[in-house]
């Protein structure tokens, strides 16, 4: 199958320049797409383009990921209402290192005939001299082309916005970028999301300008939900793909909690499955929509790629303990992540030292019993669970050496009525 018939299928292809299809099919080609370092790590909406640099690579040609150590420092005006705030070179260089280890989990490095290669623009764009860029670049674009520009006609014509020369001179710079790749590793391909448009135009116009050869663009769609919000947005925030940053168990619910509606698309977009079991997923969608096998399945593969078999596994076990699997095993850290949103009450150590606290004291203390004699009812009726063990003993106490990881002890009644005691510091 052609790339472009790959991506296709898959949703992935929005547009692409003329002569791509029989381009991919004639050779192998080198094709890159930047990644913005304006923090530290890649979040979910960058999923997209990487995977299609990993379908690229899968096809045979060689994925080039450029950072923007340098076009970072000034600000891509693409999408952009307003000018943001600018990175320093520290910043930059720091942001560029932790994204060049998380493409590592998808891209190939070291595979023999088309391995995957990183370049940070800071390298050429860092030694340029203004003269010699205007020159050599600036005198092949005019102030007409750029002011038609959707990036930079939006914010020209905008009342109560600007665009200063700093983020007005950044369409250059990316062409500037596609000239240097081209003449240092033979690319001949850009990709990108669809707002990247006219900036992947203006590197092939250069290109063609000064080189006379021919390049090429493909762009991937501006990914939304179902219910129209931007992809990767959740009511906590930003979903990262930097552990410290975002939890594999996070990561892995947030695939999990995917609408019926966006789990076919997504499977196709995000996931290796080849049509067959994509398909096969998808009809499991209308006809047992309570089993989310798709979601599972798609939960699974993006986690296991990101974070590994040991991820992966964590975040599952992590995930059953709301569905009263064992807690035992999981450290301080992961307790806090997985009850960050249930209801908690913090108790001194020394009140658990010795014979402890009497679990009836510790559920009406905690909300999840009205009174004493309730509490012992609910004990009684069989209802009550220490990390998620029942227990049925009305005259049970709860000691340190019950605290998981030394900090936490998990209080349920019922099925999903939750508490969570905090004996430490966070």
């Amino acid at each position: 199958m052609n790339l472009l018939d790959e991506y296709t299928w898959r949703g992935l292809l929005y547009d692409a320049t003329d002569g791509s299809a029989p381009a991919f099919a004639s050779r192998p080609r080198v094709a890159y797409i930047g990644f913005d370092p304006t923090a530290s790590s890649l979040h979910v909406g960058s999923l997209l383009p990487i995977m299609g640099l990993v379908h690229l690579q899968r096809a045979g040609h060689t994925p080039v990921a450029l950072v923007g150590g340098g076009t970072g420092l000034i600000g891509d005006p693409s999408e952009k209402a307003a000018e943001r705030a600018l990175l320093s070179k520290d910043e930059a260089e720091a942001n560029a290192a932790g994204i060049h280890s998380q493409l590592a989990h998808f891209l190939d490095f070291e595979v023999k005939g088309n391995p995957a290669r990183m370049a940070n623009n800071l390298d050429w764009l860092g030694r340029v001299g203004m003269v010699d860029f205007l020159r050599d670049v600036g005198k092949h674009f005019s102030i007409n082309a750029l002011l038609g520009k959707d990036s930079i006609r939006r914010r020209v014509q905008d009342p109560e916005a600007s665009i200063s020369f700093t983020e007005f001179s950044y369409v250059l710079l990316q062409a500037y970028d596609f000239l240097e790749l081209h003449d240092r590793m033979g690319c001949t391909v850009q990709m990108g999301g669809s707002d990247q448009w006219g900036n992947i135009t203006a590197g092939i116009e250069l290109i063609r300008r000064v080189r006379g050869a021919r390049a090429y663009g493909v762009t991937f769609p501006l990914l939304t939900t179902s219910s129209g919000t931007k992809f990767g947005k959740t009511e906590s925030g930003t979903v990262w793909l930097d552990p410290a940053r975002t939890s594999p168990y996070r990561f892995y619910q947030f695939w999990m909690n995917t609408p019926d509606a966006d789990a076919a698309p997504y499977l196709r977009l995000f996931t290796l499955f080849p049509r067959e079991e994509v398909e096969e997923l998808e009809a499991s969608i209308e006809a047992e929509p309570h089993r989310r096998l798709a979601q599972k399945a798609l939960a699974a593969d993006v986690t296991r790629r990101l974070h590994g078999e040991d991820g992966l596994g964590r975040a599952r076990k992590a995930s059953e303990v709301l569905f009263g699997g064992e807690v035992e095993g999981l450290d301080a850290a992961e307790i806090a992540d997985i009850f960050a949103d249930v209801p908690s009450s913090r108790i001194t150590r020394d009140a658990l030292q010795g014979q402890g606290l009497l679990l009836v004291d510790l559920l009406h203390g905690a909300g999840l019993a009205a009174s004493k004699s309730d509490a012992r009812r609910a004990i009684s009726g069989g209802g009550i669970y220490v990390n998620n063990h029942r227990v049925a003993d009305v005259r049970a106490r709860v000691t340190m050496d019950q605290t998981l990881d030394g900090e936490f002890v998990v209080l349920r009644r019922g099925k999903k009525r939750y508490h969570l005691v905090r004996t430490g510091d966070r």
